[in-house]
Parts: C-alpha cells; sequence; structure tokens
C-alpha cells in the first residue's frame, strides 16, 4: 500500500513537473494563456537583449543578477533585422488576443501596445534606416561615454572588472555602428553637413587627452575611491586603474579613430542641410514622423498654422512685459536679449558662478517641492539631483535633459544642465526650465510612472514623447498658475519658453516640409524668442536630425489644457484639479487618443 502511495505521489509529481515545463516553454515561445504573461515576456526578452537597458534599470541587481553589466548591447544589422522580425512575430501574436475581451486597465494596456508596437512593425518598418544614428546630439560616440560614467555601478571588484569589459567592447560596438552607417550612405541616406563637421570635432576632442585624464579612467577611479579600504587593496586598485588605462588605449581610441577616419570620408559628400524633405521618400517619411511623434493625424501644413498663431498670442502677452521694462523698439528676441545681458541675470563666468546655478537651480526644485499639496493627490517617492551636462558633450548637448532614477532607488532621477555658456542661462529664464525638466515637469511624471502597481511592466517605462513633453511644457504654465513665477520677469521666462514651443511647431514644419533653410529657421527663432544665437544654432540643427520630435511639445501641451477646461466646463464647481492630474498622471504615459478617453470617461464618471 505504502509503495503503491510513493509510485502515486511520484507520477504525480513527475506529471506535474512536465506540465509545468510545458505551460513555461509554452508562455516563452507561444501565446501565453493570460495577455499579461505575453507582455511580460515581450519586455523581459526585450529587457535581457540590451544589456545597458538592464544597466540603467537596476532590475536585476537586487537578485544578485549581474552578467548583463560585462555586456554592450549587439546593433549590428543582421541583429536589427532579428529583433524587428521577431516584433513582428510579437505583434501578430499579440493580436490574436481579442480586444472586447478587456476593459478597464486592462483595455488601457492594450492600445497602449497595438499602438506602440504596430507603429514599429508598420512605418517604423518602412522607415527604420531614415536616420543618423551618430549625430551632434546623441549617438555611441557620446551616449557610451556618459553611460559608464553615470550609469555603471562599480562598488566592487566585480564592479571594476565588468566595467573594463565594457571599455574592451567599445570596438566592436563601434564596428556595428559603422555597418549601420555605411548601410545608410548605400541607401543615399547622409547627415547634414554640420552633423559631420560637429561630430569630428566632438570625437577628436574626446581621444586628445592621454588615457589617465580621461573621463573614462577618471570617473572610473572616483568610483574606485568610495569602495572601502578594507574591501579592496591598494595594489589590486592600481591593478586595475592600469587595466582600464590599457583598455581606452587599446581599444577605446582606437575605435574612435576608426569611427573619425569614416566621417572624415563623409565631409565631401554629405553638403546638404536641409530637410527631411531632401531624403528617399521624405515627403512620407516626415509625415510618419508627425504621426509617431504626435500621436495624432494632423498634417504638417495645420501645425504649422497652429504654430504661426500661438506665436502671434504669446508675443502679445510678452510684449505687455517688455513695454512694463521699458523695452518698446525692436522685435520680441531684441527685447529679451538686452533683458539676458542685463547685469542682473548673469552669473559670473567662472567655475564658481557654475557651482552656483546648479545650486539655485536645487533650490528651485526644493522649494516647489515642498508646496505642491494643493495641486497633487500623490507624489513620487524617487529624488531628484541636479548635474552638469558632461563637458565633453555639452557644446552640441540641448540646455538641458533629465534621466530617470534606477528602479532600485540607487540611481535617483537627475536633471542636466547645459553650463557650456553662462550667458545662455539667465535668470528670469531658471525657474521655468527647473519646473520643466525635474518638479512637476519630467522627474515628477517619470518617476509617478515608474512606481505605478498592479500593471505590466512595459507601462511603467514606454515613453510617448507628446505626453511626457507635453506634460513638462504644461507643468511650467502650472507652476505660473500656483504662484512660483509671480513676479514679471519670471512669467517673461514662463512665457519666452512656451514662445521656443510655439516657434518650434513653424519652424520643424518649415524646414522638414516647407523646405525652409536652416538659416531662415534661425533667424525665425531668434526674432521671436530671444534665445542665444549659439543656443539657436544648437536647436535648429537638433530637429534637423531628429524631425518632427521638437513638435510633440506643444501639441501635448495644448491637449492636456483643451482637455482640463472641457472637464472644468462640464462639471462646474466639482472640478477638483487634484483628480484631474490623478487621471492625466495615473496610467504612465500615453497616446493623446488614450488620453484624451480617460478624460471623458472620468468626466461621465463624476457627473453620474
Amino acid at each position: 500500500m505504502i509503495k503503491r502511495l510513493l509510485k502515486w505521489i511520484s507520477l504525480s509529481f513527475l506529471v506535474l513537473l512536465l506540465l509545468g515545463g510545458a505551460l513555461a516553454a509554452h508562455t516563452w515561445y507561444g501565446k501565453p494563456l493570460s495577455i499579461n504573461w505575453f507582455y511580460g515576456r515581450v519586455f523581459l526578452q526585450f529587457a535581457l537583449d540590451n544589456p545597458e537597458m538592464l544597466t540603467q534599470m537596476r532590475l536585476l541587481e537586487p537578485m544578485g543578477i549581474k552578467g548583463h553589466n560585462a555586456k554592450l548591447g549587439d546593433d549590428s544589422l543582421a541583429h536589427g533585422e532579428a529583433e524587428l522580425a521577431k516584433l513582428e512575430q510579437d505583434y501578430a501574436t499579440f493580436k490574436r488576443y481579442q480586444r472586447g475581451d478587456y476593459q478597464g486597465q486592462a483595455l488601457i494596456s492594450y492600445d497602449i501596445f497595438d499602438s506602440f508596437l504596430g507603429d514599429l512593425v508598420k512605418d517604423g518598418k518602412r522607415f527604420r534606416y531614415h536616420n543618423f544614428p551618430v549625430n551632434q546630439m546623441f549617438g555611441a560616440q557620446s551616449g557610451l561615454p556618459n553611460f559608464m560614467a553615470d550609469s555603471h555601478f562599480v562598488e566592487s571588484e566585480r564592479d571594476a572588472r565588468d566595467y573594463i569589459s565594457r571599455l574592451r567592447l567599445f570596438g566592436s560596438k563601434f564596428d556595428q555602428v559603422l555597418e549601420g552607417l555605411r548601410h545608410r550612405e548605400s541607401l543615399d541616406i547622409l547627415p547634414p553637413q554640420f552633423t559631420v563637421e560637429k561630430v569630428l570635432e566632438q570625437m577628436r576632442g574626446f581621444i586628445a587627452s592621454p588615457a589617465r585624464e580621461h573621463m573614462l579612467y577618471t570617473s572610473f577611479d572616483d568610483k574606485l575611491a568610495k569602495i572601502p579600504p578594507e574591501q579592496l587593496s591598494e595594489s589590486l586598485r592600481e591593478e586595475l586603474r592600469t587595466d582600464v588605462a590599457s583598455a581606452i588605449n587599446e581599444v577605446v581610441y582606437p575605435a574612435y579613430q576608426r569611427l573619425i577616419a569614416h566621417h572624415e570620408t563623409l565631409l565631401g559628400k554629405a553638403t546638404s542641410n536641409d530637410g527631411a524633405w531632401r531624403l528617399p521618400d521624405g515627403e512620407a517619411y516626415y509625415a510618419w514622423r508627425i504621426r509617431n511623434q504626435t500621436t495624432t493625424d494632423m498634417s504638417a501644413d495645420q501645425i504649422h498654422q497652429i504654430g504661426l498663431a500661438e506665436v502671434e498670442r504669446i508675443g502679445a502677452e510678452m510684449d505687455a512685459i517688455l513695454q512694463a521694462e521699458g523695452l518698446s523698439e525692436g522685435s520680441i528676441g531684441e527685447r529679451v536679449q538686452i533683458i539676458s545681458k542685463r547685469e542682473d541675470q548673469l552669473y559670473p563666468d567662472t567655475d564658481a558662478g557654475r557651482e552656483q546655478i546648479l545650486a539655485d537651480y536645487q533650490a528651485i526644485i526644493d522649494d516647489i517641492d515642498a508646496n505642491l499639496d494643493d495641486w497633487f493627490n500623490h507624489r513620487p517617492k524617487a529624488s531628484v539631483e541636479v548635474r552638469r551636462v558632461p563637458e565633453f558633450s555639452e557644446k552640441t548637448a540641448p540646455g538641458a535633459y533629465y534621466q530617470r532614477g534606477s528602479l532600485d532607488g540607487k540611481r535617483p532621477g537627475v536633471f542636466y544642465a547645459n553650463l557650456r555658456s553662462v550667458a545662455d542661462i539667465p535668470r528670469f529664464g531658471m525657474r521655468t526650465l527647473a519646473y520643466h525638466e525635474a518638479i512637476p515637469g519630467h522627474h515628477f511624471q517619470g518617476s509617478l510612472a515608474q512606481e505605478l502597481k498592479g500593471l505590466p511592466m512595459f507601462r511603467n517605462f514606454l515613453g510617448f514623447t507628446v505626453y511626457s513633453e507635453g506634460w513638462a511644457l504644461y507643468a511650467e504654465q502650472l507652476a505660473w498658475e500656483a504662484g512660483f513665477q509671480s513676479k514679471p520677469l519670471d512669467n517673461l521666462g514662463r512665457l519666452q519658453a512656451e514662445m521656443f514651443r510655439a516657434v518650434r511647431l513653424v519652424v520643424d514644419t518649415g524646414m522638414h516640409a516647407k523646405r525652409w533653410s536652416r538659416e531662415q529657421a534661425i533667424d525665425y527663432m531668434e526674432s521671436h524668442t530671444g534665445m542665444g544665437h549659439g543656443e539657436v544654432v544648437a536647436e535648429i540643427e537638433r530637429y534637423l536630425v531628429n524631425p518632427g520630435q521638437a513638435l510633440a511639445y506643444k501639441v501635448g501641451m495644448l491637449k492636456i489644457l483643451e482637455l482640463r477646461e472641457k472637464a472644468r466646463g462640464e462639471l462646474g464647481e466639482r472640478f477638483d484639479i487634484r483628480r484631474f492630474h490623478d487621471v492625466v498622471l495615473g496610467s504612465g504615459a500615453l497616446p493623446i487618443f488614450i488620453l484624451e478617453r480617460q478624460i471623458d470617461e472620468w468626466i461621465a464618471t463624476q457627473k453620474a
């Protein structure tokens, strides 16, 4: 009897084991029983294929899994084609789930996934080489060193050796990038002339210093110094430093030299600074970029006209403030420049002056963070810091940008401020920039999204530019409405920033659809915004290498404001700004059409 019972138990365990294995295999390779299992599989498979992403997220480190920290992702053409084929297969599997089976947040997840992945495997596939992966704004030549300095933790000997392993992969990574550049060249997709010139200047400067003075070495040494002496002997530290210097000399510098040589050959080929219309099938490509970045069906001409109307409206408000400052002659831009150059608006052009700028940004953020209870029910847990854009890339980097913190909280959110020229940072514009990049802008929204519970993980990280940038621009106005820009010049800074985004609608569509020249766009932006010439040039050149992205800010802001006023009008005294913000922020990043649906449903619920 006992033998029979043991045999039955053994057979049952074996059956369960086999069934469990079959279920696991089916979940990993087939159509999982649950759509949430499917979402998890797609996200996990994508993350496991992107070691840099895993490092930035710090998703696996709390479990002691660190093997990805010694690797870099595969940027080869073959891998890109395989990745696209997999996404097509994933999308086909996804469409086997029936949309009618879901409601609430499950339906939102379905529609987000459908919108995002469907766009990638349709028009995204068609135009996957219509970009410039090495440019003055981003690319392996600047992004990879910044990643090593900012995201690769060195807290042990293993972490240090992983850092060295990654340095020794720079050669293969750059060769893969070069393969993609040559393929684009064969398709007659060449970068703008200024991009080639500025990338060459950037890369030549990057390899000009001795290895032990290079930022890849000094940032490693700074991290190494924070490891307690009892955990790492001095002799071992010196061995690791020597290995880093050797990797820089033997692998990193030669990789850059190969990329430099390629760009030197492009100097005589990339002779145009025109917009997307010059590329093969360029008009269709730009139309797709508008849809992709704004998640709307608006045409370039519609957006251009909205931009012109907004420029006129905002200009009238700026003019009133300028008149009150005694400035009535000249364009809006010329008069704003007069204020920007006033002594009371400028910091000293010194290291101490730059340190004070960072400190003042942090004080602005800390002040508003402590006084938002009347506007929000929910606040993110993650902290935010202000740091300087790395000096080697600041010449061509944007004026500011934000990087999310890690999942484990060890790396905070960071607002990077570009300090290349203190003349580009008048005091009256600092509040608005801090609100945009940090609180209640990108850091606030992105951290809340990352902290959402009970949703498929892709919802915590997936971004839609029109939503995230639209929210950040809306946050600038919200801070003014909350009383944080009560001084006329602070409000001028807000209006200048909004004018800047309105001008983007005009110049982006102007260059890519209406065949404006680079110089025409620069002149238009300077005359209407009052931004410094160097800053304007950097912005215009940014739009030329990333068509359509700059449209998302104002399009998204206008939609959020439109939805807020619709809710206020329909709900009257029952309208609560905090609850409105709960709905806007409570589902993570959304395409515009889903956000509008969410607000309409909330209005109906409040009425009921």
